[in-house]
């Protein structure tokens, strides 16, 4: 399993707020080059996502549901990557002290990834964990920077 945490400068209604905003999802997911409502209220049980992920000269599509919600603390999605599979990415935000620990854990379910699921395939997703943190985090963070301005 690839599980990895970051501690986000805000609490964790804030973090949900970017988690639950179905518009934002390119600005904290690596990978998607757009994304698109699909079905249902984002990010409502059974509601989805649809995205186009650039790989060089082929763009492959991609779905997102959400298989469990309880704002504010977890929201766990399955991404449908077409014949590559599908991964189950749950977050789960923690308050701690004026922020908000979130962890993520990613690991394949259906598909080629889920039958070579391997230490190297959890290496590559912790970069890619590391990344998407650090977008999640600047989304919240910066969020909150312009609200301190406004007010």
């Amino acid at each position: 399993m690839a599980v990895r945490h970051r501690l986000v400068g805000g609490a964790p209604e804030e973090v949900w707020a970017v988690l639950a905003d179905g518009t934002r999802y390119g600005d904290w997911v690596v990978g998607p080059s757009s994304s698109r409502h699909g079905e249902g209220d984002w990010p409502a049980v059974g509601s989805s996502l649809e995205y186009t992920v650039p790989l060089g000269p082929v763009k492959l599509t991609g779905e997102t549901i959400v298989r469990i919600c309880r704002p504010p603390l977890q929201l766990e999605l399955e991404a449908f990557s077409g014949w590559l599979g599908s991964a189950r990415i749950a977050i789960e935000l923690r308050p701690w002290g004026a922020g908000t620990l979130v962890i993520v854990d990613e690991h394949p379910l259906r598909g080629p990834g889920g039958l070579l699921h391997n230490a190297a395939l959890d290496a590559l997703l912790q970069l890619r964990h590391r990344s998407m943190l650090g977008r999640l985090a600047e989304a919240v963070e910066s969020h909150g920077a312009r609200k301190d301005e406004e007010g």
